[in-house]
């Protein structure tokens, strides 16, 4: 799987209910060869806790005497052929003891006291432990020492019904006593200090590595389809390891540890237990959701106006036109290029300001350097890396200085090019040195005792100074933050100065970005196994509630082939952030520069995205209002189907709509996973093919012009005639697909407003509508009206798998004469053309 987040922090908690049989045998193994010293070695190994990231540790590395099976730290030292860990600490390892456990208004609270130090230095021999039970699906528990910082609480619901929690030395046991178990054996073996903070937490956790963003979330599938989720709010640097006890080990270099544990007890209710807690995604324009054009080399509005042109005179649907750095004047923000551009369309901004123009030259860095909004290195001055214009400051903020300084730019900026949106990039943040250009001091915040494993071994490497000083505090502790913090800036300045909704893509992430912005994976290659990897990233997102994700279709670097971008092309139509995106050395990749048959592939899959932007504006809205997922794994419809668990080569939007896109190259006939129920090719509507599924593999005809999509039974999908603009579009006649279950029905909705309007949706300019199929008819019931839709037409309804011809069809007591059915498909058609007003 693809790895999006930068985990940076560290904590432990064990114990997933789940045993392995391969683990068990390797303990046996263990305890025959030590014999009679078993009681100090790990006697179940699901309960290993491994020291290192590494899997493997040789004697040497576990830094244990020759002689000796155990080191000074505790620690064991035990080889077996498995991939286990070698080096690990012992069930009996000495930690924290709970004293003082007190029973409060909304949970609990409790001292936690080490009887002896660890192996770490600086220990911190005392901590508070508070848990507080705030909803009847949320448990949030901290551990922290007086000097950190603690958040208040949120609101309890102490009528709990599901959970009791004893406490015993050293074990602490939570249980469900509707659910099932949750946590057995949470074995507290933290070794806490101000830089290191170490626990140990059960379950799978997604693969992770040093790259654009931070989301210390897992979702844990247990037996029989049920779920739960744990979110560490930390900022810190960390590392996360994944064990096969099972086992989870965060390892944070400082902070508070702030658990939220998510008791679903299913996928999508612990993803909305955790959008209670971040926030819900923003509600992204309608044209967002079009097709959108980039690429690094159009370096004058002139070329830039004719790919818009080709994209026309091909006939290819197109939304949103961006210009990468090209449109800049020296690389510089908020400045344009005035012999190449006179106009702009999305721009992309970095967050580093040069600091080098002359005098009285670049507004930006003058008066944030009048208004102090520039981060600081340790002698009070702006620290100054480097990236695309040469020597940069960057902007704090986490100042909130810094965010009317960055409102005056973008609007300054906007008065001159009208944009629609803004591209924010480069915002980890990254630097092309190490810390910045007169290095970093050499204090413990650049040189901790812990270092989690990262690209480059420091803190520091291509960012900027961990001790460089910001208003809230250390960049060492607002790293992570800062893509966050961008996003929030870009996003209200957007709305003051726009007065529309905003529209705002990210690089780097960090927990409740989807409140502000969405992403693009970043720089992926032009080949076959990152067109892949794009699924799972797509998925992880929309569990991290950043729903408007996608990634740069044919690839970002190297050439693409012809096969290779058709089948992205199709793979990117069903993205929910869709732009085609490529480097300034690589070859022309708009579709319209490949051959006919190319051109007519993509075209299918393009008009096909936006014949279905109703429903999809409809998933981002329910998104918006309720917490649900946009694109989501096939274990979300399907918990209780242990086929769809490891499925990351096909998924769904929403609940109504199965993707199957070929994923390798010279492939015509693609293997899919049909979980139990009926499925209409929606491709073939019309001729009602169908899949009445057990619960099985089937393999797909995919030649290639095709993307399998399939329509799931009991559900009803707006659709619209796609045009070249989603302005055009959204005027177009609509269809209504009714997709009956074998027992005749269906159900679906669709919301509706004026697409870029603030806050339509809390303010109620908007119109809702619930589509019922059941007894041989469909009807409606609209929620709530507004003018929004009048002149919108309802042309025509295709009903799918009706079991026998319709004798009559009425319309608000109105005969519809123009209607057919089919019997050997089952498919009935309406043409109403019936005007729906307000």
């Amino acid at each position: 799987m693809l790895v999006i987040s930068t985990l940076a922090f560290a904590i432990t908690l064990l114990g997933l209910s789940r045993t392995s049989e391969a683990a068990i045998a390797a303990s046996k193994r263990e305890s025959d060869h030590w014999g009679k010293n078993q009681d100090r070695v790990s006697e179940v190994p699901q309960q290993k806790l491994e020291q290192r990231l590494e899997p493997l540790l040789l004697s040497k590395q576990c830094n244990i005497p020759p002689d000796s099976r155990f080191d000074s730290r505790g620690c064991c030292y035990v080889p077996v052929s498995s991939k286990e860990p070698w080096c690990f600490f012992p069930t009996n390892y000495s930690s924290y003891k709970i004293t003082n456990l007190t029973a409060t208004q909304t949970g609990y609270t409790a001292h936690l006291i080490r009887s002896a130090p660890s192996f770490m230095p600086d220990d911190i021999m005392n901590v508070q432990l508070d848990v507080i039970f705030e909803t009847k699906g949320r448990l949030h528990f901290t551990v922290s020492r007086d000097f950190f910082f603690k958040g208040s609480s949120r609101h309890s619901d102490i009528n709990q019904t599901y959970v009791f929690i004893t406490l015993e030395n050293p074990q602490d046991h939570h249980k469900s006593k509707e659910k099932g178990t949750l946590f057995v054996n949470c074995w507290w073996k933290c070794p806490f200090s101000p830089n290191r903070l170490n626990t140990t937490v059960a379950p799978l956790f997604y693969p992770s590595a040093n790259l654009y963003g931070s989301h210390p979330f897992y979702l844990a599938l247990e037996k029989g389809g049920l779920a739960h989720g744990v979110f560490l709010l930390n900022s810190n640097a960390m590392d996360v390891l994944l064990q096969p006890s099972p086992a989870l080990t965060w390892r944070t270099t400082g902070g508070v540890l702030d658990f939220y544990v998510f008791l679903g007890p299913d996928p999508s209710s612990v993803v909305r237990q955790y959008m209670d807690v971040i926030g819900y995604p923003f509600m992204p324009p309608y044209w967002a959701l079009g097709f959108h054009l980039c690429r690094w080399g159009y370096t004058s509005t002139a070329i830039t106006r004719e790919v818009v042109k080709n994209m026309t005179a091909a006939l290819f649907p197109l939304d949103v036109q961006w210009n990468d750095l090209d449109y800049m004047d020296a690389k510089r923000d908020f400045t344009f290029n005035k012999d190449g551009f006179r106009d702009m369309y999305v721009m992309i901004v970095d967050p580093g300001i040069s600091s080098t123009s002359p005098t009285g030259s670049y507004r930006p860095y003058e008066e944030g350097l009048k208004r102090g909004v520039f981060i600081i290195n340790a002698t009070g001055q702006p620290l100054i890396g480097k990236v695309w214009p040469g020597p940069t400051a960057f902007p704090d903020f986490t100042n909130p200085e810094t965010h009317l300084w960055w409102y005056d730019m973008v609007k300054d900026f906007h008065d001159k090019v009208a944009f629609d949106g803004m591209w924010i990039d480069m915002n980890e943040p990254s630097n092309f040195v190490d810390g910045s250009l007169e290095d970093c001091p050499n204090n413990k915040l650049e040189n901790p005792p812990y270092v989690p494993g990262m690209l480059g071994g420091t803190l520091k490497a291509k960012t900027i100074c961990a001790s460089s000083r910001q208003y809230l505090s250390s960049h060492y502790n607002l790293h992570s933050l800062y893509g966050l913090t961008e996003a929030i800036a870009t996003h209200d300045a957007l709305v003051k100065v726009r007065g529309k909704r905003p529209f705002v893509i990210s690089r780097s992430t960090f927990a409740s970005h989807g409140r502000y912005a969405g992403h693009w994976t970043g720089d992926v290659i032009s080949i076959w196994e990152h067109l892949y990897y794009s699924i799972p990233a797509m998925l992880l997102f929309n569990l991290y509630g950043v729903p408007l994700v996608g990634t740069d279709i044919c690839g970002f670097l190297n050439s693409t082939t012809e096969e290779l971008c058709v089948r992205w092309t199709q793979l990117g139509a069903f993205y929910p952030f869709m732009r085609n995106h490529n480097d300034r050395g690589s070859k022309s990749q708009e579709p319209y520069a490949f051959s006919p048959e190319a051109q007519k592939a993509m075209k299918k899959a393009i008009y096909l995205r936006y014949s279905l932007l109703p429903y999809l504006y409809t998933l981002f809205h329910k998104s918006h209002s309720t917490g649900e997922t946009v694109a989501r794994p096939l274990y979300f419809e399907f918990p209780q189907d242990t086929y769809t668990w490891t499925i990351d080569r096909q998924f769904m939007w929403g609940a109504g709509l199965l993707i199957t896109p070929v994923l390798e190259e010279g492939i015509r006939k693609m293997p899919g996973y049909f979980p139990l129920g009926t499925w209409y090719d929606i491709l073939t509507v019309s001729v009602g093919s169908v899949i009445h599924s057990k619960g099985q593999w089937i393999l797909l005809p995919a030649p290639l012009d095709t993307i399998n999509v399939h329509i799931r039974g009991g559900h009803i999908l707006p659709l619209q005639e796609p045009a070249l603009t989603t302005t055009k579009s959204r005027l177009n006649g609509m269809t209504l697909i009714v997709a009956l279950t074998l027992e005749g029905v269906a159900r679906g909705d669709l919301f509706w407003d004026d697409g870029e309007g603030l806050l339509t949706f809390e303010k109620g300019d908007y119109t809702e509508i619930f589509f019922l199929a059941r007894n041989g008819a469909l009807v409606n019931e609209i929620v709530r009206l507004s003018g929004h839709i009048d002149g919108l037409l309802l042309i025509q309804v295709l009903a799918l798998g009706v079991p026998s011809p319709p004798q009559r069809v009425i319309a608000n007591d109105i005969p519809i004469l123009d209607f057919s059915y089919r019997t050997d498909t089952k498919v009935s058609k309406f043409l109403a053309l019936q005007k729906v007003s307000a």
